[in-house]
């Protein structure tokens, strides 16, 4: 039986990762002006998104050649590696776009939520793993509301790997006591996925038009399991409730 629903945050509660993308994007064109569009940085985003900010920002420098122009800028930000660099210019974005509340609210997923109030109306517990820090979830959950709905918030710092890895989806049901198929995950990110699945958890991928395509490309999960229409996402989610309530063993 379900008897934990864990939200991933970004892309999952909020649209956070359009603004993330957005700060990659202007950060990228900051260190080459000329050659690169922003278009260029929001498909590249797209490749790698929901993997931890290490991995995204070497992808990054990788992608766009940035090493020599984030080696010119390594004291600046007391960087030892150019990855480091990038992301200290994408934080100055993107602190202006998310720490606006009203930017925030106005990026809320409001199915996602709706889920979140119904499985605590239902008596289900709740949680939040996020690769993201913890001053920014609170951040985050603070402007939408959410700051006191889970049972327990689990961030990038209580984790040695980030996703697609199982780490923290493992230390979410090891803290709260759950078997891994009393678990519901929702996810928006390949990488989510494969951490929910790793960890023996069921799941439940809402895309975005950040992740549609790499969800769907993926594999991961039966078309079942995939929401690309909001309206739908209480039937699936029931579907998958009903289906592992009926596997149970039946008491003679």
């Amino acid at each position: 039986m379900i008897r934990l629903f864990v939200f991933d945050l970004d892309g999952t509660l909020v649209q956070t990762e359009r603004l993330k993308a957005e700060s990659y994007a202007k950060a990228v064109i900051e260190l080459r002006p000329s050659d690169v569009a922003e278009g260029e940085v929001l498909d590249a985003f797209r490749q790698v998104m929901g993997q931890s900010r290490q991995r995204v920002a070497e992808y990054m420098v990788d992608r766009f050649e940035l090493a020599d122009a984030t080696g010119e800028r390594m004291s600046e930000f007391g960087a030892s590696e150019p990855w480091e660099v990038l992301v200290g210019i994408r934080l100055g974005y993107y602190d202006r776009l998310a720490g606006d509340p009203e930017t925030l609210r106005a990026a809320a997923w409001p199915h996602n939520i709706a889920l979140l109030d119904l499985a605590r109306q239902t008596g289900c517990r709740t949680a939040l793993a996020s690769m993201s820090s913890r001053a920014r979830i609170a951040q985050v959950l603070e402007a939408l509301d959410l700051s006191d709905s889970f049972d327990l918030i689990v961030s990038a710092e209580d984790v040695e790997r980030g996703k697609p890895s199982p780490d923290i989806y493992e230390f979410v049901a090891a803290r709260l006591g759950f078997e891994p198929r009393e678990c519901l995950v929702i996810e928006d990110s390949p990488d989510g996925v494969k951490a929910a699945l790793a960890a023996g958890m069921h799941c439940v991928a809402v895309t975005t038009p950040f992740s549609r395509e790499r969800v769907l490309a993926a594999g991961l999960l039966p078309r079942s399991r995939i929401v690309d229409d909001p309206g739908h996402l209480l039937d699936v989610v029931s579907g998958v409730v009903d289906e592992e309530k009926n596997s149970l063993p039946h008491e003679v």
